[in-house]
């Protein structure tokens, strides 16, 4: 990866933490507010402040720290320090049940109310995704033996209406996760309707670890673009080689290209030829036939694969775009409406996969830690805001969810010692409670080794 790509993966994965860090400790911030307890410090990261400033009536720190995975939101606690007599009634350890248990579920609904704007936001705005036209599936896969026809275009997955490539893959990930038959509704170009079912409960877990298109055999549909140039990056071989906008590529190495497709694994060849130096490209400029030769720069992709570039992209071509995109938008209330409806989904999917990974039933693999999320924003940022839109609120969904699990250290370890407390009539020892911060402790760090290891073997991978 390039100098310019690492900062600009660093720089998007920042801000999505920040702003997930921010917002759920707001909603930390908001509720002891509300219920009158005084709030000490606010803070983004953990350690020592790099930056700190007092503000308000209760002159709150408000402080940005050196280790930047997570926050938090110190409170007036008798349990943590002496407090003056006047505001023992502003304790956080004074207040009711019910106050406390207000004030750290606040957290993680602030980060599940944040999904639920930004999905209102999407529905409302217009999301443009790719229709979702199969393409022939490989043989041996469930989709090849149920005869799925490439061209076809998917309408509905047992009863339920699709109309992107996103909505298919989100109702068949719910269904092989049950594993249920799959009951896929086509439509062909002439307008013939068919339907195939996928006998989903045949996949094992393994191949429920790789993309749940990818084990039913399931293929986008990519458009064949005509080989014509449509940008020429500054700096590069093909800038170098005087390749131009416009320029329609004919051949590569004396090998004939009729399509995008084509010009971009010749080029990719030239990684796996050792003994090559140069590439040999026919180009037709307007009516003039040219003969172009270039040397491409091996970059470093992830997982250190090293692949020829030469500096060009492909011409956009809005014929083409119209029939492979659709642009899904909706009204007001009926973005709110499904906007709650895909937060809620989420949410359950996520519990769901957390309980089939602790079962066995799915890989551990399937955790990801922070070189992996922080990928993910650099890819979704570089495909334009509404994916990058997107990405964050499948993350603040998946941060309220994790932090409302039973595990001591989390809020939901804290809801489960108030929930004790209300069965036992009184508050639990200070010794129990120290166990269950060690143990939590102990599980957490487990997680994050866990993450850190599947993000290692991904990038070695």
């Amino acid at each position: 990866m390039t100098a310019q790509g690492l900062l600009w993966v660093l720089g998007a994965f920042l801000l999505a933490l920040g702003l997930l860090i921010v917002i759920h400790e707001l909603g930390h911030y908001v509720a002891a507010r509300l219920c009158n307890v005084k709030v000490l410090r606010f803070s983004v990261g953990f350690g020592r402040p790099l930056w700190m400033r007092r503000f308000g009536r209760d002159g709150t720190e408000w402080a940005l720290a050196a280790f930047p995975l997570g926050g938090y939101v110190k409170m007036l606690d008798e349990r943590e320090g002496d407090v003056p007599e006047h505001e023992l009634p502003r304790a956080f350890n004074r207040q009711s049940v019910g106050r406390r248990s207000l004030i750290v579920v606040a957290g993680p609904l602030a980060n599940l109310l944040l999904a639920v704007l930004l999905y209102w936001f999407l529905f409302m705005s217009g999301v443009e995704e790719p229709r979702p036209v199969f393409a022939a599936p490989p043989a041996g896969t469930l989709a090849a033996e149920a005869k799925v026809g490439a061209g076809e275009t998917a309408r509905a997955v047992s009863g339920t209406p699709v109309n992107t490539w996103t909505e298919l893959r989100w109702e068949l990930l719910q269904r092989v996760l049950d594993r249920e038959v799959v009951v896929l509704e086509t439509i062909d170009a002439r307008g013939h309707i068919a339907v195939y079912r996928l006998e989903a409960g045949r996949l094992d877990s393994a191949a429920l670890d790789v993309d749940v298109m990818q084990a039913l055999g399931l293929h986008l549909l990519r458009p064949d673009l005509p080989a014509i140039l449509g940008a020429v990056q500054a700096g590069t071989p093909a800038a170098g080689a005087g390749l131009q906008p416009g320029d329609r590529i004919q051949g590569i190495n004396g090998r004939a290209v009729a399509s995008w497709h084509e010009l971009v694994r010749g080029i990719r060849e030239f990684g796996d030829n050792p003994g090559a130096n140069l590439i040999e490209l026919e180009v037709l400029r307007g009516e003039q036939a040219l003969l172009v030769r270039l040397a491409p720069e091996m970059v470093e992709e992830r997982g250190g694969q090293r692949v020829p570039r030469i500096g060009i992209a492909v011409r956009d071509d809005p014929e083409l775009r119209k029939n492979a995109l659709v642009t899904v938008r909706y009204g007001v209330g009926d973005s709110l409406q499904r906007a709650l409806m895909q937060t809620w989904e989420v949410s359950v999917l996520s519990l769901r996969m957390i309980g089939r990974m602790l079962t066995g039933e799915l890989s551990v693999k399937n955790i990801s830690g922070p070189v992996t999320i922080a990928d993910y924003a650099g890819q979704s940022a570089r495909l334009g805001a509404d994916h990058y839109l997107r990405f964050l609120a499948l993350i603040s969904i998946s941060l309220g969810v994790l932090n409302l699990l039973p595990i001591p250290v989390l809020d939901g370890g804290h809801l489960m010692y108030y929930l004790a407390e209300v069965i036992k009539g009184g508050p639990l020892s200070e010794r129990v409670m120290e166990i269950g911060q060690q143990i939590g402790f102990a599980l957490l760090f487990m997680l994050m080794a866990l993450a850190f290891y599947n993000d290692i073997v991904r990038l070695l991978s």
